[in-house]
């Protein structure tokens, strides 16, 4: 079960980094969370680093032990994404999207993001470090950010980010523990239903290349289908950057 065992720590450079020393020191049990008070150098994808001050936001990480193949692995970030995207929706309300592939967004502002980490023994898919980040107190970001929100800004109240950790994590309990192969059609779709920009034209950046797009779907392995002019595109991850207006 996701938060049991629930450990709260002082201070850290990464909850990831942490979960990570735990599984290579040893056998760690599926669901074993840890939430930090204060991140030093918290990961984000692509090498970003997200920072937030002491008891502030939900800086945590949990360990999982899927029971699923290796290219099975996006319908884990399909069950983690929505686990988020319902906790974060209960407090926000209804503008809250999934942007591709597990970023957490309300309107057009980033409310929180997701990045998981696999461990592998041989062909064997051992762990999964899912670490996550939620903007929850936070009055006021740094200028060089381009798009973040917390929940105090949304809704004007200062929250308590331990008890709401609790919350995002029985939340992430009740997508994982019924992630299995005959439902992932259905836990796809409702992904799909709850997805940023989702049909509507936007613009996209690909190798320095600004142009107008619109997302049709997102494949089971991942890949986001985006139709640039008259050719449709299957993007990995990293393929292709979300432009925002100023």
């Amino acid at each position: 079960m996701i938060g049991n065992p629930f450990h709260v720590l002082a201070t850290i450079d990464s909850t990831n980094n942490y979960a990570m020393g735990q599984v290579n020191a040893g056998p760690v049990a599926d669901g074993s969370t840890w939430f930090a008070l204060e991140q030093t150098a918290g990961k984000g994808q692509r090498g970003k680093q997200w920072l937030s001050a002491p008891g502030e936001n939900i800086m945590l990480t949990t360990v999982l032990q899927p029971a699923l193949t290796l290219n099975q692995q996006f319908m884990l970030s399909v069950a983690i994404s929505l686990g988020a995207f319902d906790f974060f929706s209960k407090y926000a309300g209804e503008e809250t999207r999934i942007k591709w592939s597990n970023d957490i967004y309300w309107r057009d502002r980033k409310a929180g993001g997701i990045l998981i980490e696999n461990v592998l023994r041989g062909n064997v898919w051992q762990y999964a470090i899912a670490g996550m980040g939620i903007n929850i107190n936070t009055p006021k970001f740094p200028d060089h950010l381009i798009n973040p929100v917390s929940l105090r800004q949304i809704t004007g109240k200062s929250w308590d980010s331990l008890e709401l950790a609790y919350d995002l994590c029985r939340c992430l309990d009740e997508r994982y523990s019924r992630l299995h192969p005959a439902i992932f059609d259905q836990q796809l779709a409702e992904y799909k239903t709850n997805l940023y920009r989702l049909h509507e034209p936007a613009l996209y950046k690909i190798h320095g290349d600004i142009f107008q797009g619109v997302i049709h779907d997102v494949l089971p392995d991942g890949r986001l289908c985006l139709e640039k002019g008259k050719e449709m595109l299957e993007l990995g991850f990293g393929e292709v950057e979300f432009i925002f207006a100023n």
